[in-house]
């Protein structure tokens, strides 16, 4: 099978299947399970061609990544904003839901807004100091209904809609805004 379109391959044991990335400049990454075969990869990237020339299109316009050292500038600069938010924005929406955490951490992540441990602790990219307030509220939200619900189900999304009912539309504005 001839390949759809240029791409970098990334083997990860955590990954449980198949996830396409395309970075600012339009670099396409595919992650995949080491046991996955590289045909049933081919195959996957085949039937996403229309997905990847659309996003890629969208990807070329913006600037390609920071470098390493401009990144870190940038995260030493916000990161105090960014915790600050964190804090007020969990204090202001606790007060629905009254759920207990243990610290709030802001990381310089490249693939998750934010994410939430089995402890308790809530961690959050510095780039939600850079977002619009309802998006970054949002992510907040969601990490924060994650101490009752520690997956995706209804119940879940239930919790979320308890303070973003149109979260649908949220997500898609995050899932189309890289963090690259």
């Amino acid at each position: 099978m001839a390949k759809t379109c240029m791409y970098s391959l990334k083997r990860n044991r955590r990954t449980r299947g198949i996830s396409i990335s395309i970075r600012p400049g339009g670099e396409v990454t595919v992650t995949a399970h080491p046991l996955i075969p590289k045909y049933a990869i081919e195959a996957f990237v085949s039937t996403k061609k229309d997905w990847i020339e659309k996003h890629s299109a969208v990807q070329k316009e913006k600037s390609p990544k920071l470098s390493k050292s401009e990144e870190r500038k940038e995260y030493l600069q916000h990161k105090a904003a960014a915790l600050a938010l964190a804090h007020a924005r969990l204090e202001h929406f606790n007060r629905v839901y009254g759920f207990k955490y243990q610290s709030v951490a802001i990381k310089n992540t490249s693939s998750r807004w934010g994410s939430c441990s089995r402890r308790g602790n809530l961690n959050f990219s510095y780039k939600i100091a850079l977002i619009p307030q309802v998006q970054s509220d949002y992510i907040i939200v969601h990490e924060l209904c994650h101490l009752r619900q520690f997956n995706h189900s209804q119940r879940f999304w239930d919790l979320v809609a308890i303070t973003y009912p149109d979260h649908k539309k949220i997500r898609k504005f995050l899932r189309d805004t890289s963090l690259q």
